[in-house]
């Protein structure tokens, strides 16, 4: 028996730069083939979804999934600023139909991390002229395809770059102490920063090749304050757009968000983090339909700060803690303050062992349930993700998939129980 509404989504995601192959007009693309790149290994054709898409699909409804969230890749539509790609746009359309003959709801989001090389060179994110070519790529793509869907997500964890900036400054503060104290050159698994710096140099030689400055401000990089709000102007300018050519529109965001638990004395920096991560943007999403909420773990913090999981805590291949329960504590903290609807957008767990995957979303799902039940707007969860995939930076090593993908025999895939037990609720 379904432990969800009638309605609910019980889905599936996947961004487009991560499993397509072959975006060879975006920048995460470019920085791979640098050669000091910060990426492990290329992403090259990933898991050939762009050709293989119908058979993922088919996987999807096969097993009881009955939504699948995807992205379209910018660089695809507009390769060259202002110049349009309509054959891509028939792809697209061809998966959305797709996705609808199989029974499931397509749930699109018009960029996920990936931005066009063009874009970048111009300033990227942190340009004054990215909100308005945002806008002009939703126009396109919305005026397109807009007619065939129900829900859009525009930007993926906008606060990403601002995480990212977080993380940078902590590892500069440990650098810098350890450079204080005389502990030599290296920090951090044996980093020498030496080393690291000399490649900084020669990363940077690269990059004013191709992007024409040393520092790219790509959507993952640390983004500046003013930074963060024209983002946040981007999406508010792209959900003008789709309503103004799709009035009936479902339009959100989606945000990356860790369960902050304060240990004592750490209240104030609590607070601190989830203003950073989400309240800050609450004027701005004030006018979205729902909220896509994106949780992998939680955060224990102290007086100091941000703590590591505790001793003897189970962790996953990307290092987080295995906290399933996160995603119900981020939902009924979100629901305090949003209005809107709430979909869990991204959820899951990098594992080479199923059946720790099979724990993770039942356990997941039921405290989803138990917020259902409790009267929440919670309207679907969407695993991430559907397939073993290119993992940006780390490459192709982190198991996060319902499905596994042979790429060194043909793509072959080969679906996991966990496609099938989460098809069941």
């Amino acid at each position: 028996m379904s432990k969800f509404p009638q309605g609910f989504f019980i889905g599936a995601a996947t961004a487009a730069h991560q499993v397509e192959g072959n975006n060879i007009h975006n920048d995460c693309w470019a920085q791979e083939q640098m050669p000091h790149s910060a990426y492990n290994e290329p992403s090259l054709d990933a898991v050939d979804h762009y050709d293989r898409y119908a058979e993922d699909i088919e996987l999807m409804a096969k097993a009881g999934l009955n939504a699948y969230r995807f992205s379209i890749e910018w660089a695809r539509i507009e390769p060259e600023e202002g110049k349009f790609d309509a054959a891509e746009v028939e792809h697209y359309r061809q998966v959305i139909a797709c996705c609808k003959a199989h029974g499931l709801e397509p749930v699109v989001t018009l960029m996920h991390f990936s931005s066009p090389v063009w874009l970048i060179r111009k300033g990227g994110w942190e340009a004054e002229t990215t909100p308005a070519d945002f806008a002009r790529y939703v126009r396109y793509i919305v005026g397109a395809l807009g007619g065939e869907l129900h829900y859009i997500c525009t930007i993926n964890e906008a606060n990403m770059g601002v995480q990212v900036a977080a993380i940078a400054k902590r590892y500069m503060q440990q650098a810098m102490a350890m450079a204080a104290k005389g502990g030599g050159a290296s920090v951090q698994m044996g980093m020498n920063l030496e080393k690291m710096m000399a490649g900084r140099k020669l990363a940077a030689q690269e990059n004013m090749a191709v992007f024409g400055t040393e520092q790219p401000q790509c959507f993952t990089n640390p983004r500046t304050p003013h930074g963060d709000e024209l983002v946040m102007r981007a999406h508010q300018a792209a959900r003008a757009v789709i309503k103004e050519l799709c009035p009936e529109m479902k339009v959100g965001l989606t945000l990356s968000l860790h369960d902050f638990q304060p240990q004592p004395g750490g209240e104030e920096n609590a607070r601190r983090d989830w203003d950073e991560e989400f309240t800050h943007y609450l004027p701005y999403i004030k006018g979205d339909d729902f909220l896509g909420v994106q949780n992998y773990t939680r955060t224990l913090v102290g007086p100091a700060g941000d703590l590591p999981a505790p001793d003897g805590a189970e962790l996953t291949q990307m290092g987080y803690e295995y906290y399933p329960e996160g995603v119900e504590n981020v939902l009924r903290a979100v629901a305090k303050d949003f209005a809107g609807d709430l979909i869990v957008t991204e959820n899951g767990i990098a594992a080479a062992d199923d059946a720790r995957r099979v724990e993770f979303i039942r356990r997941a799902t039921d405290g989803v349930a138990r917020c259902v039940a409790d009267g929440l707007p919670v309207k679907g969860y969407f695993y991430w993700s559907l397939m073993d995939n290119f993992e940006w930076q780390k490459g192709f090593a982190m198991q996060f998939g319902l499905i596994a993908v042979d790429r060194a025999h043909g793509q072959t895939r080969t679906p996991k129980p966990s496609l099938a037990v989460l098809g069941s609720l």
